[in-house]
């Protein structure tokens, strides 16, 4: 959960090991046929993933068939803040059985997490409420978070300790069928936890599944090709969900790198990464989450724009100047624009301070002699080889375009012609009178240069900024120099727009990823190495993947 107060995600576990698969699980179902308890890893069981996304399961007992299904309700009357463990249990023999389906767990870690995970210093709390729910929270008050566990029917409840169980039991006749359901419900403490939980129960799981079922159907995507669909919206709802979040105290919506607890970015946030790795994907899916998010940045992020990285409420977190997390203000709202039709968000106070900002701070960067302007760092953070770097410039240049048509017309014309900075970009980083020279990746504008592509600030990028055009030959003799190998997972996604773009769909269509998901390292064959789960890149994969099968006529 993300908690605006503390600036961190707030993470329950039942043990400390929980990264990694080892202790004790915070929730876990087990069953009982006829008084015997089963080990449903032993049973044949089978994971798929409904609708792209849900993770369902189901096991073979004898003949005792389960059918599990884990999700958080999402869409319009489903948006709580929970989760629901729904079971469902046929009897497939002729004779009756009695099966208990028991869901146990362990409340026995409590963790902060900006980037790195700190303990919670009080003790964990179990305790059973008037309302046969289990409440879990920590001894100090106030608490930052709580949950309660409900079942949605009759339960037998238990807490030993910080262990608990609650348990439904279903009586099935031959041929019969039962379900059982177990609510999980958020609050910042724990009355707005059990109401929460009141809540899921009176909806009841069948609503809250068939809802959300519908939601997720409204954000998927199409291509035309199965494989290539799998991969868009497997990507786009990762980025959907975990990039993007409520924070349980403030019910406010925060963009974040990741939600994932084993990423090194954590739950902090760079402009580039949300408005031009996040954004995109969610705008597909979702035009008017969309403008919330931009509105969001503009109103937290942009008083500083392109300054380093933030917490995600907009507080400083690590200062390093990015060019390109200024020009991705003005980049962002145009293409919002561009794709909804909705130039009255430029009306809004918060996008017209965004945009003047990024005018002004752009404007200080230029040199005094040359229309270039000059970087700290790259996007990914990497101190800038040279002060001018080729993708900030062409991303400035895009920036400088849509200002000039934006801003009210007396300050648009002191805005620097993006034409002539496009013209400084092909004589300055361009050997002269070289017909078969390429590109450079930075310069200093003394002579000094840089040819190393840096995967974050890609010139494979240039096309997508209209800095140079596709067929360009000085753009293909470029992207042609870069080593086609390399582990940061972001370099693949940008080749989609190069000349190999087919052959990279491919390869990303058959990658392994981390469980299908982006991953800011992978090895040759596309297997996560770290940072798995990065929610930003995948949602730039997604975007890039779509805008290259629909606008630029890529196939794999």
């Amino acid at each position: 959960m993300l908690h605006r107060g503390a600036r961190a995600a707030v993470e329950f576990a039942g043990s400390a090991a929980f990264v990694d698969g080892g202790g004790d699980a915070l929730l876990r179902p087990v069953l009982e046929i006829d008084g015997v308890q089963q080990d449903l890893a032993r049973g044949t069981m089978v994971w798929e993933r409904a609708a792209q996304w849900l993770p369902t399961f189901t096991c073979t007992l004898g003949d005792i068939v389960v059918r599990g299904t884990v999700f958080a309700p999402y869409g319009r009357d489903a948006d709580v803040a929970g989760a629901v463990y729904a079971v469902g249990v046929e009897n497939r023999g002729t004779t009756p059985r009695r099966v208990v389906v028991r869901m146990t767990g362990m409340l026995g870690h409590r963790q902060l997490r900006v980037r790195t995970p700190r303990p919670a210093e009080d003790v964990p709390r179990v305790s059973c409420s008037a309302n046969a729910l289990v409440l879990l929270e920590g001894s100090a008050q106030p608490g930052l978070v709580a949950l309660a566990l409900g079942a949605d029917g009759d339960a037998e409840v238990e807490v030993q300790g910080t262990g608990f169980s609650l348990a439904r039991t279903l009586d099935l006749a031959g041929g019969g069928n039962g379900h059982a359901a177990f609510y999980l419900a958020a609050g910042p403490e724990r009355d707005g936890a059990e109401a929460t939980a009141g809540v899921l129960k009176r909806r009841g799981w069948r609503a809250l599944l068939t809802g959300t079922r519908e939601a997720l159907q409204q954000l998927e995507q199409s291509t035309g090709s199965d494989a290539i669909d799998r991969l868009i919206n497997r990507n786009l709802l990762f980025a959907y969900f975990y990039g993007v979040a409520r924070a349980i105290d403030d019910a406010h919506y925060y963009l974040v790198r990741t939600r994932v607890p084993w990423h090194g970015a954590g739950v902090t946030v760079r402009d580039w990464d949300a408005l031009m790795w996040l954004l995109p994907a969610v705008q597909l899916a979702d035009t008017g989450l969309a403008r919330e998010l931009l509105l969001r940045m503009c109103e937290l992020h942009a008083y500083a724009p392109g300054q380093g990285v933030h917490y995600f409420d907009g507080t400083m977190f690590e200062a390093g100047f990015a060019l390109e997390g200024v020009a991705a203000y003005p980049i962002a709202v145009d293409r919002y624009i561009r794709d909804t039709g909705d130039d009255a968000i430029v009306d809004e106070p918060a996008i017209g301070d965004a945009l003047y900002l990024a005018s002004e701070d752009i404007r200080d960067r230029r040199d005094r002699r040359v229309p270039l302007y000059s970087t700290d760092v790259t996007p990914s953070g990497a101190p800038a080889a040279q002060p001018f770097t080729l993708h900030a410039n062409a991303a400035v240049a895009n920036a400088l375009d849509i200002l000039r048509r934006t801003l009210d017309e007396q300050t648009s014309r002191e805005v620097e012609d993006p034409a002539a900075v496009r013209a400084a970009i092909r004589r300055h980083f361009a050997p002269d009178r070289d017909l078969k020279g390429k590109l450079s990746a930075a310069i200093d504008l003394a002579g000094q240069s840089s040819a190393e592509d840096e995967p974050s600030a890609s010139a494979y990028w240039l096309p997508l900024f209209e800095a140079i055009d596709r067929q360009d030959s000085l753009f293909r003799r470029t992207v042609k120099a870069i080593p086609p190998t390399n582990p940061m997972l972001v370099r693949q996604v940008a080749r989609l727009l190069g000349p190999d773009g087919q052959a990279v769909l491919e390869w990303l269509r058959r990658a392994p990823l981390h469980d299908g998901v982006a991953a800011e390292l992978v090895d040759d064959h596309g297997v996560a190495v770290a940072n798995g789960g990065d929610a930003a890149l995948s949602g730039l994969l997604a975007a890039t993947v779509w805008y290259a099968v629909h606008a630029l006529g890529v196939t794999g």
